[in-house]
């Protein structure tokens, strides 16, 4: 059975032609999912599910889906800041969405084989999907515990040059386990290390090589069982409160910590490419071109 992404672009607006999701960064026009959706294919995967919202729905299938018809089977799912496990309503004043776990439990009911997940506005580079293909085209040891996968970057290879970002760094087993994941708002470049200086005057350091989760995961479809399971738990706490939103790496983090499931860190050398900073879009589009002179992409991808 081939695997599925899942592509998270609910937060996509519809005014595309400004925002930088479809901005184009390749020779021929493409955008970053354009790239994402052309290594996928070449990984594997047989199928391709956009997370989106209805209001854009109509734009969304025409200008963004409608390029890969005849490359990949396509599907939509769409995320709706009402779709609440009763009896939870949405708060009086709350528009924010509920974050990236929620999203990915738009797809419970159209995904019923492993899948990935991914950001619509990130390049996560041709070895990243062909090992997390690799990993989920395998069937995994048995046991209790589900079995789920994370693509590892080098966190050197995801700093900006332009200002701090926010990264996961994974704390991993000398097997290649993930243990947790500590959230860093505020990372930046210090000649040979990383420091994070969310706290104004104690930076804390963070080796280059550390490796950190860019929301590139691989999950069985039982992830959406533990979804609806511990939904309403979090709704419970954090419900009321104007802008919470529910991740993913929160819900991994618990199931790996209960023993619940495990989750195999797949180490990769591919550098991440994101448009952060509007100063990132030249650097990006720099990268891309010379992946396409090394023969890793043709000019043209569809």
């Amino acid at each position: 059975m081939k695997p599925t992404l899942v592509v998270l672009a609910a937060g996509m607006g519809s005014r595309y032609g400004g925002l930088k999701q479809v901005d184009p960064v390749g020779p021929s026009g493409e955008a970053i999912l354009d790239y994402s959706v052309y290594d996928a294919v070449r990984a594997g995967f047989g199928k391709v599910v956009f997370i989106i919202r209805k209001d854009f729905e109509q734009e969304f299938k025409e200008k963004v889906g409608k390029k890969y018809e005849g490359l990949v089977s396509v599907d939509y799912c769409y995320q709706d800041i009402n779709d609440l496990p009763a009896p939870y309503t949405v708060p009086a004043g709350r528009t924010k969405p509920w974050g990236t776990a929620h999203a990915t439990r738009a797809a419970r009911n159209v995904v019923k084989e492993p899948f990935a997940v991914i950001n619509a506005d990130d390049f996560y580079g041709r070895d990243a999907f062909q090992r997390l293909g690799d990993f989920l085209s395998k069937p995994q040891d048995g046991g209790d515990k589900l079995h789920f996968a994370m693509v590892g970057y080098r966190l050197e290879l995801t700093l900006s040059e332009n200002g701090s970002v926010a990264r996961g760094i994974c704390d991993v087993t000398g097997d290649g386990m993930l243990v947790g994941v500590t959230e860093m708002t505020k990372l930046v470049k210090a000649g040979d290390t990383a420091e994070n200086r969310e706290v104004e005057g104690a930076p804390v350091k963070v080796p280059l090589d550390a490796r950190v989760s860019m929301n590139l995961w691989g999950f069985t479809p039982e992830l959406f069982e533990e979804l609806e399971k511990r939904f309403p738990a979090w709704l419970a706490q954090n419900g009321g409160k104007e802008k919470s939103e529910w991740y993913i790496p929160f819900v991994v983090d618990e199931l790996v910590k209960e023993g619940r499931a495990d989750c195999r860190v797949l180490p990769t050398e591919s550098s991440w490419f994101g448009v952060t900073y509007r100063e990132d879009k030249p650097f990006v589009t720099g990268e891309i071109a010379k992946l396409v002179a090394a023969g890793e992409y043709p000019a043209k991808l569809f």
